[in-house]
């Protein structure tokens, strides 16, 4: 229950709807739950969040911010654009295949509220292609990547790791041999980017 004169914001409702959909699941979870885990009536989680779904939405676009925020260091790092970009794709796929594998339930709950929240993936994922783009400019401009267009290039190298970090392909995250298939993958792609366009 919340403290006496405690301030209530927007993150601890969104702190407290993680916990409730973590202990009913998406199908269960209600806003009464979300205000008796807060000791609020649910009138006043619906003066932040004006509808069940925009909740939903948020909680699902704070979760996705965690693995940008995490990615967005690699992304503003200085150093090798190829080692950058190694480093941006190993660590997407361990931040994924972490969440899959230490909170299973919460896992699977948000991969049912971002079939959900089509607006908040399609900003994740734009956000993802857009740090991507950045590496791959990088390289182009400094040296180690050939390529005309860099956001495509990015666009395509996100697409193509797809198996890596999109929550469909989970079951195979664990399995032996998954960290050589990605390093082969990532080695092919790199050089990929490094080969000149052949001449039209």
């Amino acid at each position: 229950m919340a403290a006496t004169g405690e301030t209530l914001t927007s993150e601890r409702i969104l702190e407290a709807t993680e916990e409730v959909l973590r202990r009913h699941g998406p199908a269960k979870a209600t806003v009464v739950d979300v205000a008796r885990a807060l000791g609020v009536s649910h009138g006043t989680v619906y003066r932040h969040f004006r509808t069940k779904a925009a909740l939903r939405e948020a909680v699902t676009k704070r979760w996705l911010d965690r693995t940008s925020e995490l990615l967005a260091g690699i992304v503003a790092d200085d150093g090798d654009p190829e080692v950058r970009l190694r480093d941006w794709l190993a660590a997407l796929f361990a931040a994924k295949r972490r969440k899959a594998g230490l909170d299973p339930e919460l896992f699977a709950t948000y991969t049912v509220l971002t079939d959900e929240n089509g607006e908040a993936v399609a900003g994740h994922v734009t956000e993802l292609i857009a740090q991507l783009t950045r590496i791959v400019r990088d390289g182009t401009e400094f040296g180690g990547f050939t390529v005309a267009d860099p956001a495509t290039a990015a666009r395509a190298v996100f697409h193509a790791t797809g198996r890596f970090h999109d929550p469909a392909y989970a079951r195979e995250w664990q399995r032996p041999g998954i960290d050589d298939e990605f390093t082969a993958l990532v080695d092919l792609l790199v050089r990929g980017l490094r080969s000149p366009s052949p001449s039209p």
